[in-house]
């Protein structure tokens, strides 16, 4: 169960409330898209199909970062920016006080399994 491979990352957060809200991420991933598989690489929770990198979600001190790659951040730009989120080139972040939009976060989902349907590497 992904929980138990997670596990390490969830117990970093310090407030209870920080880590069930990403406990419950990770939870909502799984339930929306059980085809994915749960792995650690990089130091990061993400998750993978057929052998490609679909997205990350990495807890920190004061937020949590989904990473849905650079062409996932080019694509979703301005609805991560209307969602209240900042962004880098590869990755957005979500503070703990924030809601997660989960509309946006299955759009992007589903962007990455249809954009790398065909993938025969990791990383695009």
């Amino acid at each position: 169960m992904t929980t138990d491979l997670f596990k390490p990352y969830l117990e970093k957060i310090e407030d209870q409330t920080d880590r069930t809200k990403v406990r419950q991420v990770y939870k909502w991933i799984e339930e929306e898209f059980p085809e994915l598989q749960h792995e650690v690489k990089w130091s990061t929770p993400l998750y993978s199909h057929h052998g490609t990198f679909i997205i990350g979600v990495k807890p920190a001190k004061k937020h949590f970062s989904i990473n849905p790659e650079s062409k996932g951040i080019k694509v979703f730009s301005d609805k991560i920016i209307k969602a209240g989120y900042t962004h880098e080139k590869m990755t957005y972040k979500i503070k703990y006080s924030d809601e997660v939009d989960y509309g946006l976060l299955k759009e992007i989902i589903e962007y990455n399994i249809e954009d790398k349907k065909d993938a025969v590497k990791f990383w695009r």
